[in-house]
């Protein structure tokens, strides 16, 4: 029989915050309790949502309005991915793609520091940061199971995409339009893993820990963080939004069973890795791949 879903309520502070306490033992200083710790929380989450995949929500929704309001179907738009920054000019282009993938993961380095406080100067000390949410050294468990989940879903949802666009709720996904260098898989490789990192520490583990705190029910907390994820691939269509907001309800309620966003690290990673290096390889030598 399934187990009942377990609400992610791991502690902040040593005092009582509704929706705290997930029997890890953290000590949670009196000072944090009760409305003001709660106030705290939530501007907290907000702001680092508003510095990573909040803002790229509302972005993607802007876009998504841009392309239904365009003269003709979604279909016959597209939406790239991995584009060239500096056409014609491929050192300068690299310089520019490394920084992206680089200042994408500061939103990352903000959550461990703000999960690291949660322990600093406690028996658990030394053992926060992302550690509380399963993002930690476990290769062999993260990489099976994250293989398994990216087979059902990475094949789902291909077979959706192509369903959607079809049907013309979705626009055309170019994954990657980058010239033809010595570094082009590197990078694609490189930026598949940032979007793991990015996504399922963000709208997982941080994410349900801090709505878990805030007094949220489980069920409430998975359906925000589907309805996030989906939301910031709103750009791609409504296929995009439909499929991601599905995975991010599986990804979800693996988390909440498995208490580690390594296994949807990996799993997301290889879902990227598969379409960017696919796509690079095969478009315009299948004919059921479409392109631009």
């Amino acid at each position: 029989m399934e187990e009942p879903l377990q609400s992610d309520t791991s502690p902040v502070a040593d005092a009582d915050v509704p929706g705290a306490g997930d029997g890890g033992g953290a000590r949670r200083p009196p000072e944090a309790a009760g409305e003001p710790a709660r106030r705290l929380l939530r501007n907290e989450t907000l702001i680092v949502l508003a510095l990573s995949l909040g803002a790229s929500a509302v972005s993607a929704l802007i876009s998504f309005v841009g392309s239904l309001t365009r003269p003709g179907g979604l279909k016959h738009q597209a939406a790239t991915l991995n584009a060239s920054h500096a056409p014609g000019r491929p050192w300068l282009d690299l310089a520019w793609q490394v920084f992206g993938i680089a200042t994408a993961l500061v939103p990352v380095v903000l959550v461990a520091h703000l999960l690291l406080r949660e322990r600093a100067g406690g028996p658990d000390e030394g053992a926060g940061g992302l550690r509380l949410i399963g993002f930690d050294r476990r290769p062999g468990f993260d990489l099976g199971v994250g293989a398994g989940l990216a087979a059902v879903i990475g094949g789902s949802g291909l077979l959706l995409y192509l369903g959607a666009r079809a049907a013309g709720f979705n626009l055309t996904v170019v994954p990657e339009a980058l010239p033809e260098t010595w570094w082009k898989i590197p990078v694609l490789i490189a930026s598949a893993v940032q979007n793991a990192v990015l996504e399922e520490v963000i709208v997982v583990g941080y994410l349900l820990r801090r709505l878990g705190q805030l007094g949220w029910t489980p069920w409430a907390a998975v359906a925000a963080s589907a309805v996030l994820r989906g939301s910031y691939h709103l750009y791609q269509g409504v296929g995009g939004f439909v499929g991601n907001m599905v995975m991010g309800v599986i990804f979800a309620l693996v988390y909440r069973r498995c208490r580690r966003v390594g296994p949807l690290v990996a799993a997301h990673a290889l879902i990227d890795i598969v379409a960017f290096v696919g796509y690079a390889l095969l478009a315009g030598r299948v004919g059921w791949l479409p392109t631009a």
